[in-house]
């Protein structure tokens, strides 16, 4: 199976590397990849162009970036993710997939094994999963480095930050903003007025660490200025849930989402759920 919803990947200055586009070839699941226009030659000499979208340059002007620099800097992946957005939307959907362009590999973690997956069955049961709830406006899978084996853990877990790889509601009144930590923003705001997120731990992506590849917000961001900034523009866009600390060799910003255990899943009317496990027709086979 594939997913039923448009799956776009976000890049800058990734064509030779394209980790996250690889990843989805090999799987053999759709996708669109969304480059900036003068980088358009580099993407099409090695990705088919039907499925390559150049960004709309309006969307990098009118971007709300949370920060008086204007123009000084890269405003970051979220004006494209707006792109996205408004591309599916203008198609008819009703969610879309967005995802960053350095994740290698997705998982199933099943009996206490993660699990390389070879199609994109995972995406249409974390979709279907959505859409039996009325209050779901954002989901996706967990990093495969935050589930530890033999540690139990639960399928799911509900009302925390959905990081890299998101299925969005397409009619909630949000959108992307801020220079950095627009994921968290995003959460954030999706959780204080009461929606639900969904972090599956059943379902896993194996993404590159932040800073070790070229490309992207590296060489514009950290390779200067390191994650001061960044943390400080998650604590003055929610000063209530934030604070900074220091970790692993620098400054990170904290969040508590204690609060948003109230937010409850609401079922929509006449959904059945049978008993059961449902595999979709997934099998663990030995390769």
């Amino acid at each position: 199976m594939n997913p039923e919803f448009p799956v776009y990947i976000v890049s800058k200055g990734r064509a030779d590397s394209r980790i996250t586009s690889r990843a989805l070839e090999a799987i053999n699941m759709p996708y669109y990849i969304v480059v900036e226009e003068q980088e358009y030659k580099q993407y099409a000499s090695v990705i088919d162009k039907d499925k390559i979208i150049v960004l709309d340059k309006q969307y990098q002007r009118d971007y709300d970036t949370f920060d008086d620099l204007g123009d000084t800097k890269s405003k970051g992946p979220g004006a494209a993710r707006n792109f996205c957005w408004e591309h599916s939307i203008n198609n008819g959907y009703g969610w879309h997939w967005v995802m960053d362009d350095n994740i290698w590999v997705f998982y199933r973690w099943q009996d206490n094994l993660k699990v390389t997956v070879l199609d994109g069955t995972i995406f249409k049961c974390m979709e279907d999963f959505c859409l039996r709830y009325k209050n779901i406006a954002m989901a996706g899978p967990q990093y495969d480095m935050f589930v530890i084996r033999k540690i139990p853990r639960p399928p799911y877990v509900l009302n925390t930050r959905i990081y890299s790889c998101n299925l969005i509601r397409n009619d909630m009144p949000y959108r992307w903003r801020g220079r950095y930590n627009e994921d968290t923003d995003l959460s954030l705001r999706m959780l204080k007025d009461g929606w639900c997120t969904v972090l599956f731990n059943a379902f896993q992506q194996k993404k590159q660490n932040t800073q070790k590849i070229k490309g992207g917000n590296t060489k514009e961001f950290y390779e200067h200025e390191g994650t001061l900034p960044k943390s400080q523009m998650q604590v003055a866009m929610h000063p209530d849930v934030s604070k900074l600390v220091w970790r692993f060799g620098r400054v990170h910003h904290q969040v508590d989402y204690r609060p948003f255990k109230k937010n409850k899943l609401i079922r929509k009317e006449g959904i059945e759920i049978p008993e059961g496990v449902n595999n979709y027709g997934m099998e663990l086979v030995k390769i």
